[in-house]
């Protein structure tokens, strides 16, 4: 098929990452957007996102990770004006900036709406025009701020019989996956720590998202413990084979660490293992990985992961907000969360 028109919403980092990784662009105008940078209202306007894209130190011209320029951004919109307009001249295209976010979704294959640092709690308006009009919807992380909107966002999307997507980079990441390789290595993985992530959901949902990375979907219960809501997470899964008996536990609010990178540690009877940096310099190779599922999802008119495995990460994340306030371990069941349920609904669904 022709490339695939993209109508984004939110010009943030995620916009301009996603962006840039999925669309042809000018390397040097990304690299310097705009002559004043103490008045970039994101940080890919001070160069961000190239210092990722363009490592090779002698051709700054240079893409240097996996890129999939088979989509082309027609359509953008951001809260900030500005930052849409210098966002459009980054690209070969030039897309139009829109007055409105519901206009974005008009005459494109795709809505892409970016999300780097906020918390998803707007996310059910900004996908809600995009799917009533039939547009396969790409959401960043997370989903949505809690599982009430998460579900409404899907009950939309099979209302309306449209695709819907939504994955974290920490989900898709191949580095990650080949940490996860080297399991047998400490003979049955018992149990899993993870370092990352930061005090917010918009962090906090990527070590969830690793976790998952690791074990896939599945978790029964969480326990929640410190000062912030999502800070110390301690993950159950049911006493299955390809579980850890002894549970993963996230450890989100222990500081910053270099370039934003993830830390994770495997136990088992036979000795630990410890990754190296999962941080900004890996996490390109996840985003490539995110456009090839969003591409398949345009193609196909099906999303490439189940609803239940997206719903999911947000059940988590609802179930330790209760437990923390309650200070017992939360089922997922009782957040209102069963995949199992997901799952019957999804494979009927495929039958039919």
């Amino acid at each position: 098929m022709d490339k695939i028109r993209v109508g984004l919403i939110r010009c943030d980092m995620h916009g301009m990452y996603y962006g840039a990784l999925m669309a042809r662009h000018d390397p040097m105008r990304l690299q310097a957007p705009v002559a004043d940078r103490s008045e970039a209202t994101y940080t890919w306007q001070t160069g961000g996102a190239h210092f990722y894209f363009y490592t090779h130190y002698s051709d700054p011209t240079r893409m240097t990770v996996p890129s999939l320029h088979d989509f082309e951004i027609t359509r953008v919109w951001d809260e900030s004006p500005e930052a849409a307009e210098v966002f459009a001249t980054v690209f070969e295209t030039r897309p139009g900036v829109c007055q409105t976010f519901d206009e974005v979704s008009d005459d494109v294959d795709l809505v892409f709406v970016a999300d780097c640092n906020y918390d998803g709690s707007d996310h059910l308006e900004l996908a809600t025009p995009g799917i009533e009009k039939g547009v396969p919807t790409f959401i960043d992380k997370p989903l949505a701020c809690d599982l009430k909107d998460a579900q409404a966002i899907v009950d939309l999307a099979q209302r309306h019989e449209v695709p819907v997507l939504s994955l974290s980079i920490l989900r898709t990441l191949p580095q990650a996956r080949l940490f996860a390789d080297r399991f047998p290595e400490v003979g049955e993985v018992a149990f899993v720590s993870i370092k990352g992530g930061g005090p917010s959901l918009a962090g906090q949902i990527h070590a969830i998202s690793l976790a998952q990375n690791f074990f896939g979907p599945g978790v029964a219960s969480v326990e929640c413990m410190g000062e912030n809501p999502l800070g110390f997470i301690h993950l159950n899964y049911p006493d299955k084979p390809g579980f850890p008996p002894c549970g993963v536990m996230l450890n989100a609010d222990t500081g910053a660490t270099y370039h934003c990178a993830f830390y994770t540690s495997a136990f088992g009877r036979l000795g630990a293992i410890h990754s190296s940096d999962l941080g900004d310099f890996e996490f390109p190779y996840g985003a490539f990985e995110i456009l090839k599922k969003v591409k398949q999802m345009v193609e196909t008119g099906r999303p490439p992961v189940s609803y239940g495995e997206m719903l999911e990460n947000i059940a988590v994340a609802t179930a330790a907000r209760q437990a923390h306030r309650t200070g017992r371990r939360v089922s997922l069941k009782e957040a209102g969360f069963d995949i199992e349920a997901h799952r019957r609904v999804e494979k009927d669904t495929e039958g039919g």
